[in-house]
């Protein structure tokens, strides 16, 4: 057994939704996590390393494409609005976004505190004048904006393709949860990745330098600090693999030996070749993207590729609920 690198106090301050979906996920068989709990403040750290090993195209992709489409995002949904993004991290595709809508104020989400307020103030840094209003705040549950932008249009800005980590279900109903947030004429510049082969995608999820692997196996370093874990981190490897049925990547992290471990207390066996299932990438049509946005309440009104067909973004509008068409 490792000795737990837990500070005094550490473990009685670890998130109770944390302590939950961790002592949960790894009594369910098959075992999994949610992947939204990658992101403390290492994990977001690795998240963004991620984002320019050469392997991973879907942020240079959708980069470029804001630089091309933001004019006409702009003229579509109009200046003024606030940009409220969901999950910002480090805010790098956001100023795009910034300079061609002329925002009111911008309101980023992120569940990572400290990462969320170092991004917010470098951004308030690089735009003086606009009102930056840092909300740490799990997006996946319904919130309550600040005051300040309360009677103010919204623009929800949801890059990254993160829907595509929630199973449909789960997207959905964060569609439904968003719209709620942003209120009735609210628009949403949301971003999905595309199908493509099997050999792009999985590089794109285990890239050669192993960002993506020491990313996926952070989870378990986390475990262990804020749950009093003693999970013998170098006995689990990273995996990514294409799941055709449906359409998605998911990453594993898999038992290379027989480990025995505890977490906060309680015991648990892994026997080798058993994987914990950590994260999902869904990858969507055209088609596909439209449905799951109008599932979740929200009109596309505009969409756009890069021109290889690699990634969408989709402009949509929270509109008038209507009983018929």
């Amino acid at each position: 057994m490792l000795k737990p690198e837990v500070e005094d106090g550490e473990q009685s301050l670890a998130d109770p939704q944390f302590r939950a979906d961790v002592l949960a996920g790894l009594e369910r068989r098959p075992r999994a996590i949610p992947a939204r709990w990658f992101y403390d403040r290492r994990g977001s750290e690795l998240f963004e390393d991620i984002t320019s090993v050469p392997e991973y195209y879907p942020t240079r992709t959708e980069t470029a494409m804001l630089e091309h489409v933001c004019a006409e995002v702009a003229e579509v949904a109009g200046r003024g609005r606030a940009v409220v993004e969901f999950g910002s991290g480090s805010s790098l595709k956001t100023p795009l976004l910034l300079r061609c809508t002329d925002p009111s104020a911008y309101v980023p989400i992120d569940i990572s505190g400290d990462f969320l307020r170092e991004s917010s103030l470098t951004l308030a840094e690089a735009f003086p004048g606009l009102p930056v209003l840092p909300f740490e705040a799990d997006f996946m549950r319904p919130l309550t904006l600040p005051r300040a932008v309360a009677d103010t249009p919204k623009l929800g800005f949801f890059p990254g393709s993160t829907i595509g980590n929630m199973i449909p279900l789960m997207a959905v109903d964060l569609l439904r949860t968003m719209r709620a947030s942003l209120g009735e004429g609210a628009m949403l510049l949301i971003g999905m990745d595309r199908i493509k082969d099997e050999a792009t995608l999985v590089a794109a999820y285990d890239d050669a330098g192993g960002v993506t692997a020491a990313f996926n196996r952070n989870l378990l370093d986390r475990i262990n600090r804020e749950l009093a874990g003693t999970i013998p981190v170098d006995a689990f490897a990273h995996e990514a693999r294409w799941n055709d049925d449906r359409a998605r990547i998911e990453m594993h992290l898999v038992a290379t030996r027989d480990v025995a471990f505890t977490v906060d207390g309680r015991p648990f066996a892994i026997a080798e070749g058993e994987s914990i299932h950590t994260e999902n990438s869904h990858k969507y049509g055209s088609r596909d993207a439209r449905i799951l946005l109008r599932s979740g309440g929200w009109t596309p009104i505009r969409e756009w590729t890069d021109p290889d067909g690699l990634f969408g973004l989709y402009l949509a509008e929270a509109q008038a609920e209507r009983p018929a068409p």
